[in-house]
């Protein structure tokens, strides 16, 4: 590990300022990406600024029915709290599926948005990687493509987000809020994370000095409706070969009158499936119908040679993870209600 400054900054604002003005400082939270990435060579940042003791370790109530949750709240802490487990479950059940419990009671929710791919290219530096050094090259095109993405992938990257979190968030239609060294903004979380395209090294558009402080939920009712489908090599300890968080509503007529579904594991940003809610509202909730959202989803997929699977693997995750929810919304336990297990398998 190279030798490297620690700051602590006073107030948010200080913080963005102290890492905007010099292009090799990073933030310091939970540090669990960070800090490997520190060991591993990829990342050697001159100037560590420390965020943790900011005040922004909450998580509260909005008067217009939402909930806010600030930048240093604990994974752990997040997937326990009552509000989250009564009105967000699928963040709760996504929260759980991911990392271990050391991990996770350390982890941070800004950290977890932000956490960089786990690419076996990306993360062994003898191996060329436009990630991590731009112009070098994909080594994944022609390597190990098992866990890479199936949509909006670039010839320059077929590298996936990693984040269980974010994609549930996705699911929800949160709004991150972002400091500035003058001003804080809200960025949709669904344009926080960028495709490739010809820049991968960008996860997203952040301006380098751009601190996340909190994440914001909207009032969603239908919310309490969601499951969190993660399908992996593993039972625990390892990331997403196809994710889905999906929430629906039904009208009075049994129709879906609303639909929320984000994948993950499929692309280089938490994937919102807009095409499959489309195909879902104002007809009947139906396992045909249910399939054929999953169709029109998958219908643009650009697998690798060495992951082909994904496509059918998406196929039925969405499919059951409908199903699941239809279920609930009707009443019955669709194998575990919005409090269920957060260790659900596909």
């Amino acid at each position: 590990m190279n030798p490297f400054a620690y700051r602590r900054a006073e107030d948010a604002a200080g913080a963005a300022a102290m890492v905007a003005d010099n292009p090799g400082a990073a933030f310091l939270g939970g540090g669990t990406n960070l800090v490997d990435h520190m060991k591993l060579g990829v990342a050697a940042p001159d100037v560590l600024v420390d965020i943790t003791h900011l005040p922004m370790d909450e998580v509260e109530a909005l008067p217009e029915g939402g909930v806010r949750i600030g930048a240093n709240v604990r994974n752990s802490d997040l997937a326990a709290h009552p509000l989250i487990r009564r009105r967000y479950p699928v963040l709760s059940q996504a929260l759980l599926s991911g990392a271990s419990g050391q991990l996770r009671n350390l982890a941070t929710t800004a950290g977890n948005l932000l956490q960089r791919t786990r690419c076996v290219y990306f993360q062994d530096t003898s191996t060329p990687c436009n990630k991590r050094e731009p112009g070098t090259g994909c080594s994944a095109l022609d390597g190990y493509q098992r866990y890479h993405a199936i949509l909006g992938a670039s010839p320059d990257c077929v590298a996936t987000h990693p984040s269980d979190m974010a994609v549930a968030l996705t699911a929800l239609d949160a709004q991150v809020v972002v400091q500035d060294a003058a001003v804080e903004r809200r960025v949709p979380i669904a344009r926080l994370h960028r495709l490739p395209g010809e820049a991968p090294e960008h996860d997203t558009v952040l301006n380098h000095g751009d601190l996340i402080t909190a994440v914001e939920l909207p009032d969603m009712p239908m919310a309490v409706h969601a499951r969190y489908r993660k399908v992996r090599d593993r039972a625990s300890f390892a990331f997403a070969l196809v994710s889905v968080a999906a929430t629906m509503a039904l009208g009075a007529d049994g129709a879906v009158s609303d639909v929320r579904i984000a994948l993950g594991g499929v692309a280089h940003k938490p994937w919102r499936a807009l095409r499959a809610e489309e195909a879902l509202r104002d007809g009947p909730a139906t396992e045909e119908r249910f399939a054929a959202a999953a169709e029109a989803e998958l219908a643009e997929a650009r697998p690798l040679p060495g992951n082909t699977f994904k496509v059918a693997l998406a196929r039925s995750a969405i499919t059951a993870t409908l199903r699941q929810v239809h279920a609930e919304v009707l009443g019955g336990d669709g194998h575990g209600g919005p409090g269920g297990r957060g260790e659900e398998q596909g």
